[in-house]
């Protein structure tokens, strides 16, 4: 029989987890989309300095889409572990292997001192960010899915969502003022490095406050009956994988196809914009990163409102409002940056955004009620990264080759339209879940919330 649902936690306690969870993601973001705004600025002169500058940013990209390929594997690991041992352990080691990858990256020499070897070098400490965002996620949403009341899971769940905005903030933040204050030879000479050693403190911080929190009731409840099943019938559990891809493979598609609007265009309108906005209409680094900069706070804000109204109306109108935002504003987004003005990108990046955060905000605790207790880190985790391969890793190299080989905005606009058409196709596949307990999901069983008595008692009868 399931387990009882467990009482929410005091107030002061699930903002304490909300904040832990909040300021891991966001020092991990902080240090992925470092990455990528340096793959667009610098990375081409000091890694691939023997190439054409668009040809020298394709590579840079290239190096910055093999993060992604890292993720779910990093998926795949932490969500066995994290299923197996619990949220909490996993998290830590995630902001570890994050933060010294990062700090590291600001150590490499260039292709001026070592050659071949310097992206050789930056490719693997990439695959080491990768592997540890891909394993952070599902961590940190769980925490604090698992933790928070039911009624308002959408919006809680959406402040970790909130660590991509801020990371992309703090990031973007650090770069524009060291452009600023630099000049354009001081900053490709030395001071791309400053925010990459940064990292290191920004770790020690997230540390202290990631190992104050206690690790997830629900789990601890399904980790407790796990063991009494185990006790007593003497079977070793399945693997968390195997169980995900016998019970959930739907939802695991359907977690692949939300993803796909919601990350790429997240990487359009992030990275690839600082490509678009300085080559194509030659406006100057600082603004594009001012834009992106003012973007991200208003992104920041808005995610919990959009979760909030998840928890009113469904996580599925909240997701298709986006998804259908998206493409819609894509024409409108590369027209006003052509107008070459600060004010015209800033609305086209603000909108861009702002319609994004309805897909980013509720997935959260959509994705968390998709799956059962004992499989919900790998199965959150899988949908979620395994998108990343295919939707945001190739995102701002497909951007740039396409600006490179139609000299126009028209095909990127279309690219994100065809895969908000496939958003919209996964979500109108899927079962809303708001009303979920998160203790009474069963593998291979629906909801209790979601069956008819007679059968949620035959099923309490056979377990």
């Amino acid at each position: 029989m399931a387990a009882p649902a467990s009482a929410p936690p005091a107030p002061n306690s699930l903002k304490r987890i909300v904040a832990a969870s909040l300021i891991g993601t966001t020092i991990e973001w902080y240090d992925f989309f470092l990455y990528g705004s340096a793959a667009a600025l610098v990375f081409n002169k000091l890694f691939f300095p023997d190439s054409d500058p668009l040809v020298g940013t394709l590579l840079s990209f290239l190096t910055y889409a093999v993060g992604f390929a890292a993720r779910p594997l990093g998926a795949l690991v932490f969500g066995h572990y994290g299923d197996r041992l619990g949220r909490k352990k996993l998290l830590v080691l995630s902001l570890l292997l994050m933060g010294g990858a990062t700090f590291a990256i600001g150590l490499l020499p260039t292709h001026a001192s070592i050659g071949s070897m310097a992206p050789v070098l930056l490719t693997l400490l990439r695959l080491v960010q990768g592997f540890a965002l891909g394993g952070e996620w599902g961590g940190a949403v769980l925490l604090v899915s698992e933790h928070g009341d039911s009624g308002r899971r959408g919006f809680w769940a959406s402040w970790p969502q909130t660590g991509a905005p801020a990371g992309q903030l703090l990031a973007t933040g650090v770069l524009s003022a060291l452009t600023a204050l630099l000049s354009e030879s001081a900053f490709t000479s030395w001071g791309w490095r400053i925010p990459f050693l940064l990292s290191g403190v920004l770790v020690i911080v997230g540390l202290w406050i990631r190992l104050s929190v206690d690790e997830s009731p629900v789990f601890k409840a399904a980790l407790a009956q796990a063991e009494q099943r185990k006790a007593e019938a003497g079977k070793l559990e399945k693997m968390p994988l195997v169980a995900v891809l016998r019970h959930h493979w739907r939802d695991v598609l359907v977690a692949m196809g939300a993803r796909m609007a919601e990350n790429i265009s997240y990487y359009v309108i992030t990275a690839f914009i600082l490509v678009y906005a300085t080559t194509a209409v030659d406006l100057s680094k600082q603004t594009a990163l001012n834009a992106v900069l003012i973007g991200s706070a208003v992104h920041f804000v808005t995610i919990p409102l959009w979760g909030a109204l998840s928890d009113r109306i469904g996580r599925r109108p909240v997701y298709l409002i986006g998804a259908i935002g998206v493409g819609a504003w894509m024409f409108p987004f590369f027209w006003l940056i052509d107008r070459a003005s600060f004010g015209s990108l800033l609305l086209a990046v603000t909108v861009g955004l702002v319609l994004h955060g309805a897909m980013y905000a509720p997935q959260a605790a959509f994705f968390s009620e998709m799956f059962a207790t004992r499989m919900r880190y790998s199965g959150a985790s899988i949908g979620a990264q395994f998108s990343s391969v295919a939707a945001g890793a190739p995102a701002p190299l497909i951007a740039t080759a396409l600006l490179a080989d139609y000299d126009s905005s028209t095909p990127i606009a279309l690219y994100v339209i065809a895969a908000a058409l496939l958003t919209v196709v996964a979500i109108a596949c899927a079962q809303e879940t708001r009303d979920r307990d998160l203790n009474d999901v069963e593998p291979g069983a629906e909801p209790a919330a979601d069956r008819v008595p007679a059968q949620a008692d035959a099923a309490a009868r056979t377990r």
